[in-house]
């Protein structure tokens, strides 16, 4: 790597980069606790935009069908495309927030989405609908970089709170747009589910324009660096020793985006997690689709129909309250037993252990309430409850097993288990009203048997995940090349091969780190981590790292 003259006669004469332990109280882990809660508040709210642009437009269906002349399937061809891109575009975001900082991408991303939104609510054809909302979806961040900015400001043993929150976020905006989406549909042009989706929109960008601050470590540290070479100081922030283009090389990009697809075909558990989280979250949009069908037997019009997935919401919240002391109880285990490796990975699925059978339990329940009067409506709802309770418990402890188990390569982990949530639940939007209405004698309730049947089988698995674990990590190359501390595509030592051996300096797991900073920048960044990594000086790593470039 040709470094600037200047920059290689500073790392020869011992004038190095900057690193955590030289400025750790500048970084967003040393923000004052409410100044962190601040800026995960209004992220928060910028989760639910995004997750709210998913499910309002569905009240705007029969409005577009017959504007422009198209079936309702057709129609529910908008709500597909748009899950099905962000499931895409999360992935797509998080390399640049992790190279050019999150506030600048979070910011383009919100613009980029909100302008989508104007071809959709001045469509002039159907055409223009599906392009915006295609455009849309590709240009939501989503989980990608907000999980990101959650491992910017908590160390990873501390993080699960602020992981709970976003959670719930996340999938609260995607109850509300029914909810909200009720109203609209019975008083208000179609028209007017994108305006509400753009005035929100505007709204959470200016909250995070003007309150929320630059998170990542990284752009931090090259902004503290500059500052001090003001003052006299020949030290340089772990950017400015790479040229962008190197940083931002395609080959390494594809890489990068790869990575989570690889991951979910070849590693077991983030394949089985990811599936069942994908099934859980896919059931609400087939709920968005079906709630339709159900409540009419009991002749609810749009806004009744909206407010029955309040309960999904109320099932929600009592999971997030749920793993408050939950989370707790994991904290001191872990205290408690430092070399007991299922207290350090596998009780992080404790909870889920009683929460995850909620997902057959309320679908069974579901089949036998659904079927319209003489059996009363609430039935139906507290099933409803019920499913919101697993989707929210089975969401959140997987995501933060994924971010201990994977260390460095969690963000990849986690990709693959929001990839798979957008994704199902994006492709099982179109064929949701046929299923429900098409199967066998007493289709709502035969969908709803089968839908329980394969909930059933998912949930099978995280017990064994929960009891073969340390089998299951042993047999994974991701988790195992952690433990080793290497870079999975790079198993070898040889020298001179950037990325072959993860910074021994370096704190444990974060879920904002790419791997591709391991390969482009092994010694830069100390936040690379290895469970099995020991603790050397900064400044000796520095030079030794800079001895061999």
């Amino acid at each position: 790597m040709d470094l600037p003259p200047s920059k290689e006669a500073a790392i020869e004469q011992g004038k190095l980069f900057i690193t955590e332990e030289d400025c750790y109280h500048e970084l967003g882990f040393s923000y004052p606790t409410w100044k962190k809660w601040t800026i995960l508040t209004v992220i928060f709210l910028v989760q639910v935009s995004m997750n709210f642009n998913t499910s309002l437009f569905s009240n705007g269906l029969d409005g577009i069908s017959a504007e422009f002349n198209v079936s309702l399937q057709a129609a529910r061809c908008g709500a597909m495309i748009f899950l099905v891109l962000y499931a895409f575009g999360c992935e797509l975001w998080a390399p640049w927030s992790e190279e050019l900082g999150r506030w600048p991408i979070l910011q383009l991303s919100l613009l980029l989405v909100n302008i989508w939104q104007l071809p959709v609510a001045l469509a002039p054809n159907f055409t223009s609908v599906m392009v915006g909302r295609a455009l849309g979806g590709l240009s939501s961040a989503g989980g990608s970089v907000t999980l990101g900015m959650i491992a910017d400001m908590w160390e990873p043993d501390v993080q699960q709170y602020a992981v709970a929150y976003v959670v719930f976020s996340s999938v609260g905006g995607s109850v509300l747009g029914p909810i909200v989406g009720g109203f609209v549909q019975a008083n208000l042009h179609w028209r007017w589910t994108i305006w509400i989706q753009l005035i929100f929109g505007v709204f959470v960008q200016a909250l995070h324009f003007f309150f929320v601050p630059e998170t990542r470590t990284t752009i931090i540290m090259d902004r503290i660096a500059k500052r001090r070479r003001k003052n006299g100081e020949e030290i340089y922030g772990p950017n400015e020793l790479v040229p962008l283009r190197e940083r931002l090389d395609p080959k390494e990009i594809l890489r990068t985006f790869a990575r989570p697809f690889i991951m979910f075909v070849r590693e077991p558990i983030v394949l089985t997690l990811s599936l069942l989280s994908g099934f859980s979250d896919a059931l609400i949009f087939l709920f968005i689709q079906s709630f339709a069908l159900v409540y009419k037997q009991w002749n609810f019009g749009p806004v009744e129909i909206g407010l029955a997935f309040i309960p999904i919401g109320i099932g929600y919240l009592l999971a997030y309250l749920s793993f408050i002391p939950a989370i707790k109880r994991n904290i001191a285990e872990r205290k408690a037993k430092p070399d007991d490796e299922r207290a350090q990975y596998e009780s992080r699925l404790w909870w889920l252990l009683f929460t995850a059978p909620c997902l057959p339990i309320g679908l069974a329940i579901f089949a036998g309430t659904c079927g319209g009067p003489p059996v009363h409506w609430i039935g139906s709802m507290i099933a409803a409850a019920i499913i919101g309770i697993a989707n929210y418990s089975i969401y959140m402890a997987t995501i933060d097993f994924m971010l201990c188990a994977y260390g460095p390569y969690s963000s990849s982990a986690t990709g693959g288990n929001g990839w798979s949530r957008d994704f199902l639940a994006g492709v099982l939007t179109i064929p949701a009203t046929p299923f429900f209405e098409n199967t066998g004698e007493r289709p709502l309730q035969y969908a709803s048997t089968i839908l329980c049947l394969i909930s059933l089988l998912l949930v099978v698995a995280v017990y064994v995940i929960y009891w073969k674990g340390p089998a299951l990590r042993k047999r994974s190359p991701f988790a195992q090349n952690l433990a080793l501390g290497r870079a999975p595509e790079k198993q070898s030592n040889e020298k001179g091969h950037a990325g072959t051996k993860l910074p021994t300096n370096s704190r444990r797991s974060s879920c904002a780190r790419s791997d591709q900073e391991s390969r482009v920048r092994p010694g830069i960044a100390s936040r690379q981590q290895s469970f099995a990594a020991s603790r050397v000086s900064s400044r000796a790593l520095s030079r030794r790292n800079s001895e061999e470039a």
